[in-house]
């Protein structure tokens, strides 16, 4: 009886997805980020657990490329300028320069264990450097995926830096991987004028085409609207946004892909394209953003779980002493130190700040996928490689990932006032001069009195609604407020 049929293709990927939805429900519970759920069920249906075999190494970069794609754009369209703009210049240091400083600074520890009588590995200081630029990153996915899932605001603008950090350094991790790379396929020959010139290609190129195909996917989007508007019937408004979120989709691969073809760097080009795209003016925004949020759970899901199920644990359990040593010197160590460095001038940062930068240095899926690059180009020792880098992401995930919120709340980095979420379900119009705010009431906030009439509101706001205890009341001047209750706040712009 063939076992490889499209049946059974589907039975196995069905019964993934659903475990994995239900398995990491229960993450909530346990404190446990809910991607590391993802990536040990498919471990539990691996070769090591039910039993299901896949070493594709092909076919799983190519799974994480498109993955990849899609949640680093997500991630660029829900970053608002406004937001980034105080953080850009302590973002894009930490995102080049830390990167850089990690790779190094890990790359010689690494590089130093190689040389031990009686460690088990022994890598030249090259193949050292390549192992730690598969690492040099933190995850995109997993900063989004767990700050995302917190009801707790930041201080100090950390949020959107580290989510501006985390969108933005995969390029050069990217980048150092690929060059060093090349380097070991050339016999160790790599000249520092062809590394420069790579950098800025990668650099040049892939910002270029970001700005570039986000104006152009803008005008798609514009032009898609102004046929719609000419036909003799309307469009359903659905039907609209479902077929403006698949052009998008359509333009993020396209971008991706002819980046690349231009010798520059596609992950860049996506990010980027992302957030010209997701500052822009669209319709129906909220119903593209959920479709989006969508597309980037469904590919963080796969590309966890296929990655789960392309380790063999047994042999990953071959190297946890050293890869145990390596991620304790990235976490204790090399990530705080490339920080610390990197951030040196900029001296309004302060010291606890970046100290819970260097906590949320989270590996995931990205030093995965990137690991996967040395086995498909059959350098010496990748399969080590691959493996030191999967048991790094389980130390991360398992202790950093665990721990961002507790380590926020310890660093006296939370502000319980300030609320990110949605949860009101109310969308405006893009072309009205308004916006929704959602504000999280405190002692402080009632120390004038209880009332709407009793609160000193910015001219031109007004609250709409009011969450307490999971009901919604409809506010007036006279009703009560409690520590506790969230305001859903209408602000009028530019109001004089």
């Amino acid at each position: 009886m063939e076992l490889i049929t499209s049946e059974n293709i589907l039975i196995i990927g069905s019964t993934l997805l659903i475990a994995g939805v239900l398995i990491g429900k229960s993450s909530y519970k346990i404190g446990l980020p809910l991607l590391l759920i993802f990536l040990l069920v498919g471990m539990g249906f691996g070769t090591d657990g039910i039993g299901i075999q896949f070493s594709d190494m092909h076919t799983a970069q190519f799974i994480g490329m498109i993955a990849l794609c899609i949640i680093l754009f997500s991630g660029g369209m829900g970053t608002k300028l406004s937001a980034i703009r105080p953080v850009i210049v302590p973002g894009l240091v930490l995102s080049t320069v830390g990167v850089l400083l990690t790779a190094l600074l890990t790359g010689l520890f690494i590089f130093w264990l190689s040389g031990m009588e009686w460690s088990n590995i022994h890598f030249a200081f090259l193949p050292s450097l390549l192992l730690a630029a598969t690492m040099s990153s933190t995850d995109s996915a997993s900063v989004f995926g767990i700050l995302g899932s917190q009801k707790v605001g930041l201080r100090n603008n950390l949020r959107p830096m580290l989510e501006l950090e985390s969108g933005s350094n995969d390029p050069m991790a990217y980048m150092l991987t690929i060059i060093l790379i090349q380097a070991l396929t050339m016999s160790g020959k790599l000249a520092m004028s062809t590394l420069v010139i790579q950098l800025i290609l990668q650099f040049g190129v892939g910002g270029a085409m970001g700005l570039l195909m986000g104006n152009i996917t803008r005008w798609l989007v514009g032009a898609y609207r102004r046929i719609g508007s000419n036909a003799a019937r309307g469009e359903d408004a659905g039907q609209a946004t479902a077929m403006i979120s698949i052009l998008i989709i359509g333009s993020v691969f396209f971008t991706f892909a002819a980046t690349n073809a231009l010798s520059g760097n596609g992950y860049l080009a996506v990010y980027i394209s992302g957030i010209a795209i997701g500052n822009s003016v669209l319709p129906n925004h909220r119903g593209i953003a959920k479709f989006m949020d969508g597309m980037t759970w469904l590919a963080q899901i796969v590309v966890f779980l296929m990655l789960g199920l392309l380790v063999n644990p047994h042999e990953m359990m071959d190297v946890a002493a050293v890869s145990l040593l390596i991620g304790a010197f990235m976490i204790l160590v090399g990530r705080p130190l490339s920080v610390f460095i990197s951030l040196l001038p900029l001296r309004k940062i302060t010291f606890r700040s970046k100290t819970f930068i260097s906590w949320v240095g989270l590996r995931g899926a990205v030093p995965i996928i990137f690991a996967t690059y040395p086995v498909v180009a059959e350098v010496d020792g990748a399969s080590q490689i691959f493996n030191i880098v999967f048991f790094v992401t389980l130390l991360s995930l398992l202790i950093q990932g665990t721990t961002v919120i507790a380590s926020a709340r310890m660093l006296r980095l939370t502000d319980d006032s300030v609320s990110d979420d949605d949860d009101f379900g109310v969308e405006l119009a893009d072309e009205l001069p308004t916006s929704l705010h959602t504000i999280t009431l405190t002692e402080r906030h009632l120390e004038s009195g209880n009332t709407l009439r009793d609160m000193n509101l910015p001219a031109g706001s007004l609250v709409m609604m009011i969450r307490r205890s999971g009901k919604y009341i409809v506010p007036n001047g006279s009703r009560h407020l409690h520590p506790g209750d969230t305001l859903l706040i209408i602000k009028e712009e530019n109001v004089q």
